[in-house]
């Protein structure tokens, strides 16, 4: 299957001389407290077809935001690098969120918005407050996505944010951010459920992405993966999922070339057709990429 080329649909990039990132602050982030800039993407995946790219906003210091969307959007333009697509932070729980999107929302490179939902400082519920649905709302009327990156026990609590935003297409992020590690297994339950009443929202997708970061760094295999990768990619169906490299969060175990063999081996015996529309296809029609 080397003929099938590749939409990487989660791709990081940051320049810590331009930008802060707060969470690198957190424990265990030491081999991601560095610059990595797009020659550092393409070095990653020299021995993976990779022919396109969406960008993901790195949750940046909020008074960053709107220098992050410039600085990815050029890159966008320049047209000589894969990025081909935008997903860009913001805060939908500010008022000011509209008029914040006002600046973007015409560009066509912009596909969607994100907020991250699971850092310590954001409560439970925080994406069901008034102000939140009606920003998310927003968002379905300019042609524009959301992301779902939020703890595995509350994906089912974002089931009443997706029902009152019918016109706004939504993402849930790293597979719902499930642990592979057997000792943390106790929101199992919590985040199956959660995963199966999104997938019978048509609106919902899923991006096979963020799992490796889970895995044991020096003492994983794909195996490790294998059953929530599986659950994923069965309850959502082959129209509703896509590939996301995670790059360079993923380097806290793997690298990105280790991660996308891993992934290849989970769906060997799904078929042809299957791996194009998870590798290529869906993200293609999804971000309307010319590829």
């Amino acid at each position: 299957m080397d003929s099938i080329p590749v939409i990487d649909t989660h791709q990081h990039l940051w320049d810590l001389d331009l930008f802060q990132l707060p969470w690198l602050d957190l424990p265990g982030m030491d081999v991601l407290r560095n610059s990595f800039r797009m020659a550092d993407y393409r070095e990653a995946t020299r021995n993976c077809p990779i022919t396109k790219s969406v960008y993901m906003e790195v949750n940046v210091h909020p008074g960053l935001q709107r220098q992050e969307a410039q600085y990815v959007l050029a890159l966008c333009e320049a047209g000589d690098n894969p990025m081909s697509g935008a997903v860009i932070g913001g805060c939908p729980g500010e008022s000011s969120f509209a008029g914040y999107l006002e600046e973007f929302a015409g560009n066509p490179f912009v596909k969607g918005v994100r907020t991250i939902l699971h850092d310590p400082d954001r409560p439970r519920g925080m994406c069901l407050t008034p102000q939140f649905k009606e920003n998310i709302r927003l968002l379905g009327e300019l042609g524009l996505s959301f992301d779902l990156c939020m703890r595995p026990a509350e994906i089912q609590d974002a089931v009443e944010l997706v029902d009152v935003c019918p016109e706004t297409r939504f993402i849930i992020d790293h597979c719902g951010n499930m642990s592979v590690q057997p000792d943390q297994q106790q929101d199992r339950a919590a985040w199956e459920t959660g995963m199966q009443q999104m997938a019978q929202r048509e609106h919902v997708f899923c991006k096979i992405s963020g799992i490796i970061a889970t895995a044991t760094r020096g003492a994983w295999q794909p195996a490790d993966l294998k059953q929530n990768i599986d659950f994923c990619l069965d309850t959502f169906g082959e129209d509703r999922v896509f590939f996301g490299g995670d790059w360079p969060v993923c380097t806290l175990t793997a690298d990105f070339e280790s991660w996308y063999q891993a992934l290849r081996w989970i769906v060997q015996d799904r078929g042809e057709a299957f791996q194009r529309k998870l590798f290529h296809d869906n993200a293609a029609a999804f971000y309307q990429l010319n590829s």
